[in-house]
């Protein structure tokens, strides 16, 4: 089912895959809390390949590979490969596709991942491309709501905040939609959710510009960044910065069991004190990337 597989977009995916994924991610969790070892992937090589900044997904696929008893190489500053000389991306993805077992690449322009999936043998793994796809942000997300609420059918998840150039958000919301999810798009209005999203999936979503309209009924709250780097005009960064913050007061609004989650990096959009009410879950959220990862590298390496 999995081995040598891309995986590129979440339309790479069906259910059957997912739920195979998270089967042996629960699996994974005591080896990714360090409190099993495991040599499931001695002998093997992982190839990070980060021509973007990253925090989470580069460490978590590291500490992934690591917790397996994998090897990695990569970069995280293209700047000091062969590509300041001139060298094309396909030639790069030829040259690591010799040294190593599988490749996860993040690219700032949307469809590298596909190419690379098209010169490499291995298998290559989309960690972002653009204000594209991240598939395995969106798998660790979906993961987070069902270990939390044993499923997604049914929930109302409410996407807020940078739907046009958050490229987690639109992986998460065709997968939600067809999971089952009651899915709901709260953004400013320059900063709706694109329109090739909407054609992707399976439920027409509610849209909203005001968070009163679904703070006291949402179960699952999935905030995001405004994210200034992706903005070909400053200005309209700065009309929108610090829209739709999650606060302590906001959280008193919400249903009790309701959840917060966020893919990080935060600036403004969720107060520090929200950290500590029973509602947070974006650090949670977070570890799941190691299990999550660990599930999917071994899978399409074939070792299980």
């Amino acid at each position: 089912m999995f081995k040598g597989k891309d995986i590129v977009s979440i339309s790479d995916l069906t259910k059957e895959h997912i739920d195979r994924i998270f089967e042996v991610a629960r699996g994974m969790i005591p080896i990714a809390k360090g409190e099993k070892k495991s040599k499931l992937l001695d002998g093997y090589i992982l190839a990070n390949l980060f021509f973007e900044p990253s925090t989470r997904t580069r460490l978590s696929f590291e500490t992934a590979m690591l917790r397996l008893g994998g090897s990695i190489l990569g970069f995280t500053n293209p700047s000091a490969t062969s590509l300041t000389k001139g060298e094309t991306l396909a030639d790069t993805i030829r040259m690591i596709d010799a040294y190593s077992d599988v490749i996860v690449i993040r690219h700032p322009l949307e469809g590298a991942a596909r190419l690379a999936a098209e010169f490499a043998e291995v298998p290559v793994i989309n960690a972002g491309d653009g204000a594209g796809q991240h598939p395995t942000q969106t798998l660790l997300d979906i993961f987070t709501i069902v270990e939390e609420f044993g499923h997604v059918e049914g929930l109302k998840v409410t996407l807020m905040g940078d739907l046009r150039y958050g490229r987690t958000v639109h992986s998460l919301a065709v997968a939600l939609s067809f999971l089952g999810a009651d899915v709901h798009l709260l953004s400013p209005r320059s900063l709706k959710m694109p329109r090739h999203v909407l054609r992707e999936m399976k439920s027409k979503p509610e849209i909203h510009e005001q968070i009163d309209e679904v703070i006291r009924d949402t179960d699952v709250f999935y905030v995001t960044r405004i994210q200034k780097e992706r903005f070909p005009d400053p200005t309209e960064y700065i009309k929108v910065a610090g829209s739709y913050a999650i606060t302590g007061d906001t959280v008193k609004k919400m249903k009790k069991d309701a959840i917060i989650m966020h893919p990080l990096p935060r600036v403004n959009e969720i107060t520090p004190d929200v950290d500590s009410t029973l509602h947070a879950r974006y650090f949670k959220q977070a570890f799941y990337g190691v299990p999550i990862r660990m599930a999917i590298l071994a899978l399409v390496l074939g070792v299980i």
